[in-house]
């Protein structure tokens, strides 16, 4: 259904306003199927968005994490330039990698660089989308390598958090949430002009 109302012309800023609650029931889903209800996974939980959102402003207002950028109206309210709903997508987006790295019986090391990868492959397909739909937009619309080491290193860093705290994300939905995100931006990267 989104995929082909991003595609009509008419529908696009409906359903453009409609991302951050798509962003919202979909981290719902996952959390409906994970099983770990310690305090100290949902401080996790919590320390990931915080950090993801305040990295976040910080690259926004400096340039200096990601490169020169700035979001556009599609991810919804905004604190100092930044969308609030930007660390709950780095919490679900790492949770739904780390989810589907942590299936693999091999090292957890290997496990946090699995997802880590797996993020940044995320990354080169999302970046050419993301101004399409506001989200954000690069400076001169160039995307600065620097901002794929900086996506891999928080991925990898909210990874190692995850994995060496023995959060259990063993989840049915996770790699599912994860694949059909993947799937729906490489769509409109072929649909949109």
């Amino acid at each position: 259904m989104g995929i082909i109302g991003l595609s009509i012309a008419a529908t696009r800023p409906l359903f453009i306003g409609l991302t951050p609650l798509a962003l919202l029931l979909s981290s719902f889903a996952v959390m409906l199927f994970h099983r770990d209800h310690r305090l100290k996974v949902w401080l996790i939980f919590v320390l990931i968005y915080l950090l993801g959102l305040s990295v976040e402003m910080i690259g926004v207002q400096s340039g200096l994490i990601f490169g020169n950028y700035k979001y556009g109206n599609g991810l919804g309210w905004k604190v100092a330039e930044t969308p609030l709903i930007i660390g709950l997508n780095w919490l679900l987006l790492v949770y739904t990698a780390t989810s589907l790295s942590s299936r693999l019986k091999i090292a957890r090391i290997f496990q946090v660089l699995i997802a880590a990868f797996i993020l940044l492959t995320y990354d080169l397909i999302l970046e050419q989308v993301a101004p399409k739909l506001d989200m954000w937009s690069w400076d001169n619309n160039i995307i600065p390598l620097q901002n794929y080491l900086a996506w891999f290193a928080l991925a990898l860093a909210f990874s190692i958090l995850l994995v060496y705290s023995k959060t259990k994300v063993t989840n049915k939905l996770a790699p599912l949430i994860l694949l059909c995100q993947f799937l729906f931006f490489v769509v409109l990267n072929l649909l949109l002009p």
